[in-house]
């Protein structure tokens, strides 16, 4: 233990509670700006996403005005593997994760994974060769899963209860604001001008992620409890009684540090079986409805379809409008319920995906469709906008609601790494899906994944609005859940 931990410790029994007058509950401005200054992260992950249907002209040498740095420029299966080798990175940086942000810290972590980000902008910025942007996408593949995994994390621990789901879905918003931010510029801006503007984010995010406080819930962890009452002060505000909230996660920690978890523990009983199947499958349904494919592709898609309108507007389009509708979603979150807004997602996937596979049937089928030009982007715009809306945010901020704290660590980075391999699958394999099956059939059946999603969001998934981890676990077990006061 290092002389720092003993003198704090030796302190805790002379931390005071203010006098006078106290809240029930804490201020929100602060923990508002810690969560949106760690999840520009996740403006750094939207930036390598997006970056991909920006850059594919310039890397395969569709666009004859602009020399680029890769010499001779890529294949269709290079540009393919270009895009993939993220997620085989993610995978790779969501595993050990959980591990690390226990190990160092959660701000440690999340202000280091920085480094990779920028290393990865660098060497695509230098690239002359196809093996050398492999290296730089799959770098920022390991920043991005072990971002996804951590954040959220980070998040769900500072954050009260009452804006517990405005906070989480900030994640997936910010995502959806990296990958407008690299549609637009992608438009205006040349090749490795937009390497430099992405490169920015992660650099901007580190200098700002200094001056927000640590997880109070990761320092007592740590047996700092003196620096977790000062991180939760600045998170809540002076007025704010911290005692129960500290008590409160002494007892989860305590609990959870009596319980060395395996695999094995995350199918030992009922209710952990059934909450990591439902933190799974929502995984599962969010990328195999094809949203990677349709983000990494979009303008393809579009010159697929003949529409009159310009391709790179038609991405910066759908990329604002997902910008707006996932900040709606992070205020009806709290206030509509998760499981109703996972149903309108998927229900409403499947119509419009449906729809967008017909148009290609009849496009495939020497119709002439130059009537409907505008049906592609019709359905893009309303399925960008409900997967927005629900299918976005919600299966990540319910890994962090529905999983018991002892299994949390391990069953998230599970989720995460699960998340990104079908990223993976889905991306590399929609060229030669599409190619074989043809457009229509491709989008059919993700339309026909998002259906199975709805159902089995009807018949396992439960509302965790309002509600604490306890309250949740009780819920799996199909007990009435007791109505507690209290924090996460």
């Amino acid at each position: 233990m290092s002389q720092g931990d003993k003198m704090e410790r030796g302190q805790e029994s002379i931390t005071m509670i203010p006098r006078g007058d106290v809240r029930e509950e804490g201020k929100k401005l602060p923990q508002y700006i810690a969560a949106i200054t760690a999840t520009l992260g996740a403006v750094a992950i939207g930036t390598v996403l997006g970056w991909s249907s920006s850059a594919s002209p310039f890397l395969k040498g569709e666009i004859t005005n602009v020399t680029s740095t890769i010499d001779p420029p890529l294949s269709v299966d290079e540009s393919a593997r270009v895009e993939s080798f993220v997620a085989i990175g993610a995978i790779m940086g969501a595993l050990p994760a959980g591990y690390f942000a226990d190990l160092l810290g959660r701000k440690t972590l999340i202000a280091a994974l920085t480094l990779p980000f920028l290393l990865s902008w660098i060497m695509i910025l230098l690239a002359k060769v196809a093996w050398l942007l492999y290296v730089a996408r799959i770098l920022a593949g390991i920043a991005t899963g072990a971002t996804c995994t951590v954040v959220p994390m980070y998040i769900s621990e500072i954050a009260e209860l009452s804006i517990r789901g405005t906070l989480g879905a900030y994640f997936q918003l910010m995502i959806t604001l990296g990958i407008f931010y690299a549609y637009v510029y992608g438009y205006l801006v040349r090749f490795a001008v937009l390497n430099i503007l992405c490169a920015l984010i992660p650099i901007a995010g580190f200098f700002m992620f200094m001056f927000v406080p640590e997880s109070p819930k990761y320092l007592l962890m740590r047996q700092k409890k003196q620096s977790a009452e000062k991180s939760l002060r600045w998170l809540r505000g002076n007025k704010y009684n911290i005692k129960q909230e500290i008590e409160t996660l002494q007892n989860e920690i305590a609990k959870s540090s009596r319980t060395k978890v395996s695999f094995k523990d995350l199918v030992a009983t009922k209710v952990a079986f059934k909450s990591v199947n439902i933190a799974l499958g929502l995984m599962v349904f969010q990328q195999l409805s094809g949203v990677n494919a349709v983000i990494f592709n979009m303008n393809a898609i579009f010159m697929a379809s003949g529409s009159t309108i310009e391709p790179a507007i038609c991405s910066i389009i759908i990329g604002a409008i997902q910008v707006i509708v996932t900040f709606f979603s992070s205020i009806l979150i709290d206030k509509a319920g998760r499981k109703i807004l996972l149903l309108i997602s998927l229900g409403v996937s499947t119509l419009s995906l449906g729809v967008l596979g017909y148009y290609f049937h009849l496009k495939n089928s020497g119709e002439d469709v130059s009537g409907i030009g505008f049906i592609p982007l019709i359905c893009l715009i309303l399925f960008i906008v409900v997967f927005s809306l629900g299918l976005g945010p919600i299966p990540w901020m319910m890994s962090g609601e529905i999983l018991a704290a002892e299994i949390k660590g391990l069953a998230s980075s599970l989720a995460t790494a699960l998340n990104w391999t079908l990223t993976f699958v889905v991306t590399r394999s929609y060229a030669p899906m599409e190619k074989t099956l043809g457009t229509d059939v491709t989008f059919w059946l993700f339309a026909c994944i998002c259906a199975i999603g709805f159902v089995f969001v009807v018949l396992i998934v439960p509302e965790t609005k309002g509600k604490t981890v306890d309250q949740v676990q009780q819920l799996l077990a199909g007990k009435k859940p007791a109505r507690k006061n209290g924090l996460v």
